[in-house]
């Protein structure tokens, strides 16, 4: 019994592997033609639709001067009000500037060569 176990689990190991390693060929044949073709995936940049990153800065400024607003009295609210607008701005445009630059889609592009 002790021989045997380890043989069947070889066996099995090695049917298994052989059964994984023919279903993950991506490759599809033509014979008639000589060419083997597969789809590769590929990242690429997403399209960047607002260069400007106008839509960010616009709501980073509305965000920064509300909670600016929540600050102080009188004009040292004001003055917060303005500097949460200014500093929200920017942080905003930033945020989505670093979002824009780091998205990516991925697309199949068809690859094929020739087998004879």
């Amino acid at each position: 019994m002790k021989t045997t176990l380890p043989l069947f689990a070889g066996v099995l190991g090695l049917a298994l592997s052989a059964g994984a390693a023919a279903q993950s060929s991506d490759w599809d044949y033509d014979y008639d033609d000589g060419v083997r073709c597969r789809d590769v995936p590929v990242q690429r940049q997403k399209e960047v639709k607002d260069e400007n990153q106008i839509a960010g800065t616009a709501i980073g400024a509305v965000a920064g001067g509300l909670l600016g607003n929540q600050v102080g009295g009188g004009s040292g609210r004001k003055i917060a009000t303005a500097a949460g607008a200014i500093g929200g701005g920017i942080a905003g445009n930033k945020i989505q500037e670093h979002n824009q630059n780091n998205s990516y889609e991925t697309v199949y592009e068809r690859h094929c060569e020739s087998i004879r």
